[in-house]
């Protein structure tokens, strides 16, 4: 069993070598810059002798970005890693020990958020696994070969890409594991480099709510998802007025909300994308 890293970036340079070297079991690992960087290929290119850079010359999104490193990569398994998100000691290993003789479309690494109390993992025999519904994006082996080709949703930009990946696994009846005692720790929401921080946030919140319609219309329909999204769509207006009112900066974020919501009930592409040369 042989396992490619795919990892998706875009102005992830401070955060990416703690990534890298949490990965040294991989048999092949691919960046995915979604940006036209050159200075970020050269600064990094030579990190691993394994290590591919592939710049897609803009923000393309996660999920595209993904498919691209997916269909790249030379083997059937391919963990996806978010750039923010670090494995424990032998945790590919673990995964190639637990799972090679598995029939499973997609496993995950157990979520632990403090890898320094975690030092057996090198003796571990009692390998578990857990069928579960759907496991978080930042940290998630598939199986190739299970989806035929056809991976991330490219109409979402960012957000609930995972859980659309895992819903069209389990319609197909795979099995979908969390493989208890091999870890990964995910710092959330520092894939970026920090002076991006705020812009990003906007960005995060118009995406979302962008997303959530978009997935709920997908799998249950128009009515469903106007009913799951309504009240989001009038908390963040009225939340925009009332922090417009005192001038409050928390008004931009509920701005991005009711957009995000109002452009994916009108039918319109996930199309916003964060404005990192510009003044907020």
């Amino acid at each position: 069993m042989r396992i490619s890293v795919v990892i998706v970036t875009f102005n992830s340079d401070k955060i990416i070598k703690n990534c890298l070297d949490s990965v040294n079991e991989a048999d092949e690992i691919i960046i995915v810059e979604n940006s036209n960087r050159k200075e970020f290929k050269e600064n990094f290119e030579n990190y691993k002798k394994n290590l591919k850079i592939i710049l897609t010359g803009s923000n393309i999104g996660y999920g595209r970005g993904n498919n691209i490193g997916i269909k790249e990569s030379k083997n059937d398994y391919v963990l996806i890693l978010n750039p923010d998100a670090v494995l424990a000691k032998n945790t590919i290993n673990i995964l190639k020990k637990t799972l090679f003789d598995k029939d499973f479309a997609i496993a995950a690494p157990e979520v632990n958020n403090n890898l320094s109390e975690i030092n057996t993992l090198e003796t571990l025999t009692d390998y578990n696994l857990i069928n579960v519904e759907y496991v978080k994006g930042f940290a998630m082996l598939i199986k190739k070969s299970k989806f035929k080709n056809f991976f991330f949703d490219e109409n979402i930009f960012l957000y609930l890409e995972e859980i659309d990946l895992c819903k069209r696994a389990k319609l197909e009846n795979e099995n979908i594991f969390l493989v208890k005692n091999c870890f990964v720790q995910h710092y959330g929401a520092r894939s970026h480099n920090s002076e991006y921080n705020y812009e990003m946030e906007l960005s995060r919140n118009w995406h979302w709510m962008w997303s959530k319609f978009y997935y709920e219309k997908k799998y249950y329909g128009n009515i469903n998802a106007y009913l799951k999204t309504l009240p989001n769509f009038f908390s963040a207006f009225f939340k925009y007025l009332i922090y417009f009112i005192i001038f409050n900066k928390k008004r931009l974020i509920y701005k991005m909300r009711f957009l995000g919501l109002l452009n994916s009930y009108l039918g319109k592409k996930s199309f916003y994308r964060p404005k990192l040369n510009e003044n907020i």
